[in-house]
């Protein structure tokens, strides 16, 4: 225990005489869950709108200001020709336009069915489907006001009562922030752990504690401690980070949630310490944890796409990815509050999965130079 305890202070105190080290485990992971956590999100704002009035009549601007008021669209500009709609479009200062033709009020005043046309960019298709699904809901609106001569809103034959569990307002930032969390205990904690010992090799001081009765699992373990306590100090700021100033509602057991934590930590070291057995020096480690793991696992895990989106060939193989039960248990934690009664699939699967990185990582390491 003296040796294990010696080992620990040893790379406290090498972390210590880094400070950039310091700012990168504990100051890094609150900026970048900051700036993702407004930038990662799917919700589609204020879409840059360019209006073609052919009409200019008193029905036609009633219906641009409908646009206008809508959070969802930012009027930028007014024509009074379709000539001029591709160069917004082309130049990216637009993603929509409006065009109103010609004759529009009369029909409307008169009682007659008329149409408008959308015209968007659909470079992102995913943010254009959106836009134009709220272009068609504020014009289906409109339309409704108007087949009502008394001016009111007549009930319709059959209506949908939609009520929206979980996430009522949908927001997307309740979504993503979860995720944004595991993403950078994941980045963390398995790039300093996978060059732990790899540092070791490079400076030579390996080969000092080859000649010392440290046993490997004094080693091992002497290693990754003191990284699975920064990674704590990081699930606990992050949090507090999205509690706080994010305002996700934590809706299940903190301290559920906290156990789960460090079961992924355990996950996560134990694939920096095998990514640490198969690289020679820390640019290595870090590119294998980047390249064949990392990266893999972002795209794979749900955190990005939906799995039940990605093709039926894919789907099986994003059962070998921790980041996958992790982001189930997070999310179901914070949004659904629900307990180990629902969660225990994902949780035993990812006690699984870190055991076993560690047994294998730990059957990989020797106290020998590679």
């Amino acid at each position: 225990m003296t040796r294990l305890v010696h080992i620990i202070r040893k790379e406290f105190l090498e972390l210590r005489q880094d400070p950039r080290l310091f700012g990168i485990v504990i100051i890094a992971p609150i900026i970048q869950l900051t700036m993702l956590g407004y930038a990662a999100t799917t919700d589609v704002r204020n879409v840059p709108l360019v209006v073609v009035d052919q009409d200019r009549s008193s029905e036609s601007r009633e219906l641009v200001s409908r646009f206008d008021a809508s959070p969802s669209f930012d009027v930028i500009d007014g024509l009074t020709s379709t000539d001029g709609v591709d160069a917004y479009l082309n130049t990216g200062k637009a993603w929509m336009a409006l065009d109103i033709p010609n004759g529009y009020g009369e029909q409307i005043r008169t009682g007659r069915p008329t149409t408008v046309q959308v015209v968007a960019d659909g470079t992102d298709a995913n943010s254009t489907n959106v836009a134009l699904g709220y272009a068609s809901t504020l014009v289906a609106s409109y339309a409704r006001e108007l087949a009502s001569p008394s001016g009111e809103l007549q009930p319709p034959l059959i209506s949908a009562d939609v009520r929206v569990w979980f996430n009522p307002q949908l927001e997307s930032k309740d979504f993503m922030i979860p995720g944004i969390l595991a993403l950078l205990l994941l980045v963390v904690t398995t790039n300093l752990s996978s060059m732990s010992i790899v540092r070791e090799k490079e400076l030579g001081t390996l080969e000092q504690l080859n000649v010392t009765p440290i046993a490997r699992w004094e080693l091992i373990v002497g290693k990754l401690l003191p990284y699975g306590f920064i990674g704590v100090i990081d699930v606990l700021l992050v949090t507090f980070v999205a509690l706080w100033w994010f305002e996700v509602p934590l809706r299940g057991s903190f301290l559920l949630l906290f156990a789960m934590s460090v079961v992924y930590l355990m996950t996560t070291l134990g694939l920096g310490l095998f990514v640490s057995t198969i690289s020679a020096t820390q640019q290595q480690a870090m590119m294998t944890a980047s390249f064949f793991f990392l990266i893999p696992m972002v795209f794979l895990s749900g955190f990005v796409f939906p799995i039940e989106n990605m093709p039926s060939v894919i789907q099986p193989f994003t059962y070998l990815i921790p980041l996958r039960y992790f982001l189930v248990i997070l999310r179901g934690i914070f949004l659904k509050g629900v307990g180990l009664e629902i969660l225990w699939p994902d949780a035993l699967a990812l006690l699984a999965w870190g055991v076993g990185i560690l047994v294998l990582a730990t059957l990989r390491s020797s106290k020998r130079l590679a």
